[in-house]
């Protein structure tokens, strides 16, 4: 007991262990973007978790193909996430395995659909305005004016 404390005075509660979420968002984010708190509390949750490291382990593995387009390291790193006990990535990569030659050549090739799929969006975005409404010239002549 320290002085001026009194012997009826309980301990000061122990900080708050970070919620799901918070950890998911440490996890995720590019490691440059983490400021110095957040990165030393992540580095204190994968210490304190090895299941939470290895997890975090084959996410950074992941996005670093995705983000550099290394898709020949794709078989790779399904072997090891097999190999690992990480029911949630297992699950993961049955998904991928079941589109392999999309996924592999999303992951390696430079073109996409993106623009294709902002148009689709931008298109059905109108159409739930005008949800309705008018008739389809209408809905024609507001997607080529915008």
């Amino acid at each position: 007991m320290r002085a001026g404390q009194s012997p009826w005075t309980a301990p000061p509660a122990p900080p708050a262990p970070p919620k799901s979420r918070e950890i998911a968002n440490l996890i995720l984010r590019h490691p440059d973007t983490l400021d110095d708190n957040e990165t030393t509390t992540l580095q204190q949750i994968r210490k304190s978790c090895p299941h939470l490291d290895g997890l975090a382990h084959h996410v950074a593995a992941f996005a670093k193909m995705l983000t550099g387009l290394h898709g020949q390291d794709l078989d790779a790193w399904i072997t090891t996430v097999k190999a690992d006990d990480q029911p949630e990535l297992h699950s993961f990569v049955r998904g991928i395995e079941t589109d392999y030659d999309a996924v592999r050549n999303g992951l390696t090739l430079t073109h996409n659909s993106g623009a294709v799929e902002g148009h689709v969006n931008r298109i059905k975005m109108i159409k739930r305005q005008m949800y309705g409404r008018a008739n389809f010239d209408l809905l024609r002549l507001r997607v080529l004016l915008s």
